[in-house]
């Protein structure tokens, strides 16, 4: 049965997306350092993960259930600044410490390291890899009788990697029913848009032949986010494939000269971009 959210919840989730946006543009911006598209592409797609679909613990490595939670790698590890203000609006440590964001002795490196921050299942950052580590971990839990979902989150141009198409390869040899891969599909990377840099369509047929299912949903719209979420693990279930979720989203989300541009990929703003783009945002709310 699927989860139905209030127009209170709706409402509330929404408000927190705006506030991590926020957030997002102030720790690019106090760091000087960072990758503004595709954290602000990522936002609902997150949030609504950890809100409502994902088992998972802030005492981490404390709870007497850790075992079963679910896992979730950020294969697109630029997308870090998302994922650190889902994990602090959860609880795994101060809102605070966001604005440590990159710098010299902070928890919150600029790709996640499970070395200094718990909630991070593994390092990622180095492109095309995760995948296959939630292959791996994947295929462990069932070898184990642990039935709990791994979530794989890449980024479009990241899907140009070879090692993708092993991993997806080795997913569907296997049938891996539990794993859920979810790709941030904004349409742009560093050097452009993807489909000028290397051709990643049709993703979906990609997926497919390798024995994949596959759904679309619109990157930004919680309520149909949360029903995609919850629809692949039917269908990962009941066909007993891994299935793949192709989100269709906007790079820059949320300020009108970051949108649909290659060129915030992986750059900070200067003092007056960053006064225009938070007074845009704050004008949203």
């Amino acid at each position: 049965m699927q989860t139905k959210l209030s127009p209170i919840e709706l409402s509330k989730l929404q408000k927190i997306a705006h506030e991590m946006r926020i957030s997002i543009l102030k720790m690019v911006y106090n760091a000087q350092s960072g990758h503004l598209g595709g954290n602000l592409s990522a936002v609902e797609l997150l949030l609504t993960l950890y809100k409502k679909v994902l088992k998972h613990d802030k005492n981490w490595k404390k709870s007497k259930d850790f075992q079963n939670r679910d896992r979730f790698i950020l294969s697109k590890g630029h997308a870090s600044a998302a994922l650190y203000c889902v994990l602090a609006e959860e609880g795994y440590f101060d809102k605070k410490e966001l604005m440590t964001f990159r710098k010299f002795g902070s928890k919150l490196q600029g790709h996640p390291s499970s070395r200094f921050l718990d909630g991070i299942e593994v390092s990622t950052g180095s492109l095309g890899q995760g995948l296959s580590i939630a292959c791996g971990i994947a295929l462990g839990l069932k070898l184990d009788n642990i039935d709990s979902f791994v979530y794989a989150y890449l980024g479009d141009g990241e899907i140009q990697e070879g090692q993708i198409y092993e991993a997806m390869m080795n997913a569907g040899h296997n049938r891996l029913d539990n794993l859920i891969a979810i790709i941030d599909r904004n349409g742009y990377q560093i050097d452009g848009h993807t489909e000028c840099v290397k051709c990643v369509d049709p993703i979906d047929k990609k997926f497919q032949s390798f024995g994949w299912q596959t759904l679309s949903v619109d990157g930004h719209n919680i309520e149909r986010i949360l029903e995609v979420y919850e629809k692949a693990k039917e269908i990962a279930i009941q066909n007993k494939k891994p299935v793949a979720i192709i989100a269709n989203t906007v790079k820059g989300k949320g300020v009108s000269f970051m949108e649909n541009t290659a060129a915030w990929h992986g750059k900070a703003p200067n003092k007056e971009q960053y006064e225009a783009a938070l007074k845009e945002l704050e004008e949203q709310n």
